[in-house]
C-alpha cells in the first residue's frame, strides 16, 4: 500500500512445482546484483551468508516470497537453475536486500488525440492500478509522502498544461486498497459532499465526506471499469455515477462491498466481516457491483470471477441515501451515447475480437459434460487451439503484424514485440539512483497505444462533450443537463431522497 517493500525486487510466478522469475524491478537489488535473470528458477532459499538452504520446490508462491523478503541490508541466498543452461546444474547466489520502489503500481498519465469536425481534441488518461498511501510517512508528518490522491493531483495539473478537453480515469484491474484514498480521490472531482457510507450491523452508517469545497478537475470525465475493478474502485466509480459527474464505461465490477476486521487469537487470527460499503445513493456495492452506463464486452466469466461467484456471498441491498447534490442527469444522454457506441464498434475488428472471446467464455461456462475419451479430448483441444490461433491472427493481420503458424510461435512473437517495446521505453528512462523520486521533474506524457477499449472510452467522452454542448446551446431548462459535463459552476439538485424521487 506504500508502493515500497524490502526485498530483492523480483516478480515471481509458480511454474508447476518451481518458482520462476518473471521480471526484475529496474534499479532494484536483484537488477543491480546482475546474478539472476528472467526465467531463472529458484529451488532453495537461505538466510544470511551461512544459513541452511531450504528446498522450496513444490511450495506455495506466497511461502517462497515470505522467505525471500526481509529487512533492508540483510542477505538472502538463492539456489537457482539458470534459464540459459541446457542442463539442471544449479548455482547459489547472494543478494543484499534493499527498499524496492513499486513505481509500476503508481498512477500514470497518458494522452489520446481525436479529430472531430476538423478540430483536434485531446483527452487525458490517468491509469490508477491501486489505491495506495504511505501511512507511516503520513503519520510521521513527512511532507512529500506518496498517495494515489497526491499523485493524481499532480498528473491532472500536468494534463491541464497539455490543454486536455476531457479526462478518463482507468480503473480496470484495480482491486482496491485504501478506503481513505477512495474518499479523497473522489473529492478531486466534486466541490464537497459525501463520498461513501460504511455501515455495521445495528449501527447508523458512518458517512465519509469531502469538505474542502475545492475541485481539481471540473471538466468532462469518464471512468473505465471491468470485472476486476473492486472495493475502493467501486466506491469511486459509484460516487462519480451517483453525482452525475461522469460516464462509467466498461463492464460490471467485482461486487466487493464488505469490510473485514482481524481478531487476534492465541494461535493465528480470525477474519470477520464487520461492515458493508454503501454508495451515497444508498445502494450497496456488494454482490452487484457498479453497472456501467455504456457496456463493453465482458472478458471475464462472471460465474467464476466476482463476489457473486462466491458461496454464500452477502446480498445486494439499499439503505437511506446520504444528503448530497448531484451535478446533473447524464442518464438523459445515455440512450444516444449507447447508440453511437454500438454503431461505432459494430464492425470494429478490435471489438469483434473482444466479443468473440466473451462469447467463447459463455459457451465454455454453459458446458455441463466433458468426454473421458482421450481421442475426443485431443480433437476438442486441437479445435480450441485452432480457433484461438485464427482469432489472434485475424487481429494481427488487421494491424499489419505477421501471422503465427502455431500458438507456440504466437507466444514467441508476442514476447519479442513486448521486449522491443520495453527496450524502446527504457531508452528514455533513467535507472540511476533517484530515477523513481516522486519529486523529480515530470517526464513527457506518452500517448496511448494499442488499447481499443481506452480509445473507445475517449470517443464516448467526446460524444458526451458534443451532446452536452448542443443541449447547453438550446433552452435554459435543458442546459441543466450539461452541468455535469461542461466545466462546473454551481451543482444542481440530484435524485438523492428515496422518499421524494423528485429531489
Amino acid at each position: 500500500m506504500s508502493l515500497s517493500l524490502e526485498g530483492i525486487g523480483a516478480v515471481l510466478k509458480s511454474d508447476e512445482d518451481h518458482t520462476e522469475v518473471v521480471r526484475l524491478v529496474p534499479a532494484g537489488p536483484a537488477d543491480k546484483a546482475g546474478n539472476i535473470e528472467v526465467a531463472d528458477q529458484i529451488i532453495s532459499v537461505g538466510q544470511g551468508s551461512t544459513g541452511p538452504l531450504i528446498d522450496v520446490v513444490g511450495w506455495r508462491l506466497d511461502d517462497v516470497v515470505e522467505l525471500i523478503r526481509g529487512p533492508k541490508g540483510s542477505t538472502v541466498r538463492l539456489e537457482i537453475i539458470a534459464s540459459e543452461k541446457e542442463d539442471d546444474t544449479a548455482k547459489v547466489i547472494s543478494i543484499v536486500r534493499n527498499t524496492v520502489k513499486l513505481e509500476e503500481q503508481a498512477a500514470q498519465a497518458k494522452l489520446m488525440t481525436f479529430n472531430e469536425n476538423g478540430r483536434e481534441y485531446r483527452i487525458g488518461v490517468i491509469d490508477v492500478p491501486t489505491f495506495y498511501i504511505d501511512f507511516k510517512a503520513s503519520q510521521q508528518g513527512e511532507k512529500d509522502y506518496r498517495s494515489t490522491t497526491r499523485d493524481v493531483t499532480k498528473l491532472i495539473h500536468q494534463l491541464k498544461k497539455e490543454n486536455i478537453d476531457g479526462l478518463v480515469i482507468d480503473l480496470r484491474n484495480n482491486g482496491g486498497g485504501s478506503l481513505q484514498e477512495a474518499d479523497t480521490l473522489t473529492g478531486l472531482f466534486i466541490k464537497s459532499g459525501p463520498t461513501v457510507q460504511v455501515k455495521s450491523a445495528r449501527r447508523r452508517a458512518n458517512v465519509y465526506a469531502d469538505n474542502d469545497n475545492a475541485i481539481t478537475w471540473d471538466g468532462p470525465m469518464a471512468v473505465v471499469v471491468n470485472r476486476l475493478s473492486a472495493s475502493a474502485s467501486e466506491i469511486f466509480a459509484g460516487a462519480i455515477q451517483d453525482y452525475g459527474r461522469g460516464v462509467i464505461v466498461g463492464s460490471q465490477t467485482f461486487g466487493k462491498g464488505t469490510v473485514q476486521t482481524l481478531v487476534p487469537l492465541n494461535r493465528g487470527q480470525l477474519k470477520i466481516t464487520a461492515a458493508k460499503f454503501y454508495r451515497v445513493s444508498g445502494q450497496s456495492t456488494q454482490h452487484q457491483g457498479v453497472m456501467p452506463d455504456v457496456s463493453f464486452p465482458n472478458l471475464y466469466n462472471t460465474d467464476h470471477i466476482g463476489e457473486s461467484a462466491l458461496d454464500d456471498a452477502m446480498p445486494w441491498d439499499v439503505i437511506q441515501a446520504a444528503s448530497f447534490d448531484a451535478y446533473g442527469q447524464i442518464s438523459s444522454l445515455l440512450p444516444e451515447l449507447n447508440t453511437r457506441h454500438k454503431d461505432r464498434v459494430e464492425d470494429n475488428i478490435e471489438f469483434d475480437y473482444f466479443r468473440a472471446i466473451a462469447q467463447k467464455g459463455v459457451e465454455n461456462a454453459s458446458r455441463t459434460h466433458i468426454s473421458l475419451n482421450e481421442a475426443t479430448r485431443k480433437t476438442e483441444k486441437a479445435a480450441d487451439d485452432q480457433w484461438r490461433l485464427g482469432l489472434e491472427n485475424s487481429i494481427r493481420t488487421a494491424k499489419g503484424k505477421p501471422p503465427a503458424l502455431s500458438l507456440d510461435q504466437l507466444d514467441e512473437l508476442i514476447e519479442a514485440e513486448d521486449k522491443a517495446k520495453e527496450e524502446l521505453a527504457e531508452q528514455g528512462t533513467s535507472t540511476e539512483e533517484g530515477a523513481n523520486d516522486p519529486n523529480r521533474a515530470p517526464a513527457k506524457i506518452e500517448f496511448v497505444e494499442d488499447d481499443a477499449m481506452l480509445e473507445e472510452a475517449g470517443q464516448i467522452l467526446l460524444d458526451l462533450i458534443g451532446l452536452s454542448t448542443q443541449i447547453a446551446n438550446n433552452t435554459p431548462a435543458e442546459s441543466k443537463v450539461a452541468a455535469a459535463i461542461l466545466p462546473l459552476s454551481q451543482p444542481t439538485a440530484g435524485a438523492v431522497n428515496p422518499e421524494n424521487p423528485d429531489r
